[in-house]
């Protein structure tokens, strides 16, 4: 049986005077190839419909590839990458990237950034936008068990 795994990193981004985070359930996840897998994350607060949350997979020494995007209440707000879909949980507070059959070539680094709703003084909306990692990156391998 082949087991890989699926590193996760988030990279959340940050807008306005208040921060929120992005924080992954499991750092790793380990799983039997033609398995379905949620890569899920808890968001600091309640999801609104102006959050955006956009999910991006990184093969080793390639650049991100964007796979999906959707709002905190669950609206698609674009077309997936075959074989991915999303699922808002928990009171908009829950974000998973489900995968369905992934194969040893989904083993990636994963990212999922948000793009939270402004509130306040959108005048310095732009002055403030920042990047902040909030895991850290686990290693691109495959366990042949």
């Amino acid at each position: 049986m082949d087991y890989y795994g699926l590193s996760l990193l988030i990279a959340s981004l940050l807008t306005g005077v208040s921060s929120q985070h992005l924080t992954p359930l499991e750092d790793e996840e380990f799983i039997l190839a033609g398995t379905s897998v949620n890569l899920s994350y808890n968001y600091s607060q309640k999801a609104t419909g102006g959050d955006l949350f956009f999910w991006y997979r990184q093969n080793p020494g390639k650049p991100p590839e964007f796979l999906i995007s959707h709002s905190g209440t669950g609206a698609e707000t674009s077309q997936p990458v075959p074989g991915f879909s999303f699922k808002v949980r928990d009171e908009n507070i829950q974000m998973d990237l489900q995968i369905s059959s992934a194969e040893v070539t989904d083993s990636a680094v994963y990212y999922c950034a948000v793009k939270p709703t402004v509130t306040g003084n959108t005048r310095t909306l732009y002055k403030n936008l920042q990047y902040s990692t909030t895991s850290t990156r686990g290693p691109h391998t495959l366990l042949n068990h």
